[in-house]
């Protein structure tokens, strides 16, 4: 799984290419069959956005969210990334 993070108006550092690394470790434990992952954060003012889209194998996952902690708007983000591949591995392993 390749994770690319890029950032709007936002420095990449360490503590957050870590997080989201971690983040996404949990998602591929759930899901074999994650190719690639694009990661874009940025800032709007007081907003902080996470957005990802998500490449499995017959399917093109995204999600995005809007907080104020960066942090937060990941783990959210995550949790309906999370929620989507369990819902696509439930409708491609529900046949006979």
């Amino acid at each position: 799984m390749q994770v690319i993070v890029t950032g709007h108006h936002l420095e990449i550092t360490d503590a957050l290419k870590e997080n989201i690394d971690a983040k996404f470790a949990k998602l591929a434990r759930h899901f074999d069959n994650v190719t690639d992952v694009h990661v874009i954060l940025s800032v709007e003012k007081l907003i902080q956005k996470a957005e990802a889209t998500l490449q499995i194998s017959g399917a093109k996952l995204f999600a995005e969210d809007h907080q104020e902690d960066m942090y937060v708007a990941i783990d959210n983000m995550v949790d309906k990334l999370d929620r989507q591949i369990t819902k696509h591995k439930e409708k491609t392993g529900s046949h006979r």
